[in-house]
């Protein structure tokens, strides 16, 4: 590591959530050491280093990839995730990759295969698997006894991304200085797709590292309602335990589902987990801070939980980046697997869309 034992961090993707969220959480560390941030444009390089004092800025990863990193965030369009991420890892550096990791879940399989051979690690930008909510939902399906065998999730979900999918507004919690392009958000090549990749993959993440479960057969319906991709989604799952599964997701109005809460730095998104399985039951609601816990055996228990303890922040992703770098036991909530796992469905959704029919998540 660099002088003092500081971490050395390069940012590549260096676009509006970085600098809205991943940045400004490693900044206001003693320990980082913010090296490098990539992205296109010399202006907005410029105001990166004016704003956040990095050493070097480039619109080369493979230049930043040369500084000796420690760690790397990316954090660029999708598209570009495997390419980067990989050359990161091989590079030496404990990486955090931004969701969805990739388009492609051979892609996303791969990356996580990099990570474990060359003993890097690969954190991947779920925040809410970090609050306390799906924490102590976790515990409960590990320590607490579970459901037993699962046999159906439910999964719903709605956000204020309208706009920004429609590429006639911005994503409120970033950093307007810095917007991408609107195909990054908008052009099925680059971004994977709309509401699916931009958002379900964050709700098919949690469902999956509650669970453990892995896709097998998928079907889906899309609504794109005018726009280039997909602003509302019904997905249909049959797992590889046989367990059944649904999952819905609509995109809002910006102000859509705003609670009366003050201090929120957005909108709540509404988002629930419900896994059911052959000895009880898990709900877990983000939007109103509820977790219950049911089993047959006599387990009845909701959660005493924080207030705003489903919000969403992100600040537990690069945190544990930097932990883990430095040696330290912290928890990696969000591996590289669970990110594939995610992916599967997201691109077999796709794959239904495109044949009409019930797709096979590859290599399943």
């Amino acid at each position: 590591m660099g002088s003092n034992d500081r971490v050395r961090v390069g940012v590549i993707g260096a676009g509006s959530w970085a600098a809205g969220n991943h940045i400004p959480v490693l900044k206001q560390r003693d320990d980082v050491e913010l090296v490098a941030a990539v992205r296109k444009g010399r202006e907005a390089l410029e105001l990166l280093q004016s704003q956040f004092g990095f050493e070097h800025i480039t619109e080369d990863y493979r230049e930043a990839l040369e500084l000796d990193l420690d760690a790397v965030v990316v954090a660029s369009p999708v598209v570009f995730h495997h390419e980067h991420a990989k050359a990161a890892l091989e590079a030496g550096a404990d990486v955090l990759c931004e969701k969805p990791v990739t388009i492609d879940p051979a892609d996303a399989w791969d990356l996580d295969a990099t990570a474990k051979a060359l003993g890097r690690h690969l954190v991947l930008s779920f925040g809410w698997h970090y609050r306390p909510t799906v924490i102590e939902a976790k515990r409960m399906m590990t320590e607490g006894g579970g459901v037993g065998e699962i046999e159906h999730i439910l999964v719903t979900m709605a956000s204020g991304t309208r706009e920004l999918l429609k590429a006639t507004g911005a994503y409120e919690g970033s950093a307007a200085d810095f917007m991408p392009d609107w195909d990054t958000w908008t052009d099925p090549a680059v971004s994977g797709g709309g509401y699916a990749p931009a958002q379900l993959s964050h709700a098919m993440g949690l469902a999956l590292w509650l669970s453990g479960e892995r896709a097998k057969d998928v079907f889906a319906l899309m609504n794109n309602a005018g726009a280039r991709v997909d602003l509302h989604d019904a997905i249909a799952i049959r797992y590889l335990s046989g367990a059944t599964g649904a999952v819905s997701g609509a995109s809002c109005p910006g102000q859509a589902g705003a609670g009366d809460i003050a201090d929120e730095p957005w909108p709540r998104h509404q988002l629930q987990v419900r896994l059911y399985g052959s000895e009880g039951q898990l709900i877990v609601d983000l939007e109103r801070d509820f977790l219950w816990h049911y089993r047959e055996d006599g387990v009845d228990v909701k959660a005493d939980l924080p207030p705003h303890a489903g919000l969403y922040q992100c600040d537990g992703p690069p945190n544990t980046l930097i932990e883990l770098t430095k040696g330290g036991d912290a928890p990696n909530r969000s591996p590289g697997d669970v990110g594939a796992r995610s992916v599967e469905v997201v691109y077999t959704a796709y794959e239904s869309i495109r044949t009409g029919g019930l797709a096979t998540v590859p290599g399943i």
